[in-house]
């Protein structure tokens, strides 16, 4: 009997689900072998490196723990503060964005805000002032950005406002621009205040940097919770405040979920922020394994170890996280 390509529209017949399986296993080999390559990597010693790429334990070569004891217990707390201060950092950070974004995606998601453009003139002044412009050129500056803003706004005055929408957008330009482009005036601020080289330097500018992202991950996700069921909570007495807490974010768990691995993630492997911000004490796991490529050359054996101490955590929670991930992902994706 020939294989039939479909039985139904929804259901593949036996060829097609043969070639899927192929094809699925396929990506999954090329997706896997670097992983795979790492590990082996782990376990050989310099000589076996460097005589070229083997791949099969203990036919190609014979295993060593030489890289892993050099790491864990040779170098031991010089492995071991990078590493906590990564934990702290990542999951800090992850933490505050998570709670800072759920609170601005609600705000944006059930309040209606008009953007005043004097306003937010005045404010980029007084940040001027206080980045040490002298006043009169953060004035002239603040002026000559009024008069741009009046502008734009009366072209604007036949079409809609200013409004959720368009700070939802400003927010997330933000991380069009490349942080290589505003590390150094955060280094400076940094300097200027005293906090160079210290875990909260890099948390403040972790959680500045995500915030984003978060916000414009859950947006979409707290537009799908029907908003009867906080009238209906509204009506029995709830305050905005409970609402947000005893329903909002219940029923929006598993996208708070999927955002918080998605930040934790840019948290753990943050490199640049990092290697301005922090040196000795705050030193983080990125620049660890970065430091491995010395003098001599990239030490290979050392750095996928290093490696496998730095991805095994995030593997660890992604799979204890992994029912909530699913529906993080697909619920929010469909709106109505």
């Amino acid at each position: 009997m020939a294989l039939r390509w479909h039985t139904s529209p929804t259901r593949p017949g036996p060829l097609a689900a043969l070639v899927s399986y192929a094809i699925l296993s396929l990506w999954a080999a090329v997706v896997l072998f670097p992983l795979y390559c790492l590990a082996i990597t782990a376990f050989k010693l310099p000589v076996h490196v460097n005589e070229g790429p083997t791949y099969l334990p203990f036919v190609d070569f014979q295993p060593s723990l030489h890289a892993w004891h050099y790491i864990l217990v040779d170098l031991g707390n010089d492995t071991l503060r990078p590493y906590l201060n990564t934990v702290i950092v990542g999951g800090t950070s992850s933490i505050l964005t998570l709670l800072l974004g759920a609170a601005a995606t609600y705000g944006l998601s059930r309040f209606t805000y008009r953007v005043r453009l004097a306003s937010v003139v005045v404010f980029l002044a007084g940040i001027g002032i206080q980045l040490g412009l002298p006043w009169p050129l953060a004035v002239a500056g603040a002026l000559g950005a009024f008069v741009l803003a009046r502008a734009t706004a009366l072209r604007r005055a036949a079409g809609p406002q200013l409004g959720n929408a368009d700070i939802a957008f400003w927010m997330i330009s933000q991380r069009m621009l490349p942080t290589v482009a505003i590390v150094i005036p955060i280094y400076i601020l940094f300097q200027r205040l005293g906090m160079l080289d210290t875990r909260t330097a890099l948390i403040v500018s972790y959680v500045a940097a995500n915030l984003p992202i978060a916000v414009w991950l859950l947006r979409d996700y707290f537009h799908t919770i029907p908003i009867e069921l906080e009238e209906s909570a509204s009506i029995d007495g709830a305050n905005r405040y409970q609402i947000l807490w005893r329903i909002v974010l219940p029923l929006a768990l598993p996208g708070l979920v999927a955002t918080f691995l998605f930040i934790f993630v840019l948290a753990w492997n943050e490199y640049l922020l990092a290697l301005f911000l922090s040196s000795a004490k705050a030193q983080t796991m990125p620049l660890l394994v970065a430091a491995q490529n010395a003098t001599r050359g990239p030490q290979w054996w050392y750095m996928s170890v290093l490696i496998l101490l730095m991805i095994a955590p995030v593997i660890a929670l992604a799979l204890v996280l992994e029912r909530y991930i699913a529906r993080g992902l697909l619920l929010g994706a469909v709106r109505g």
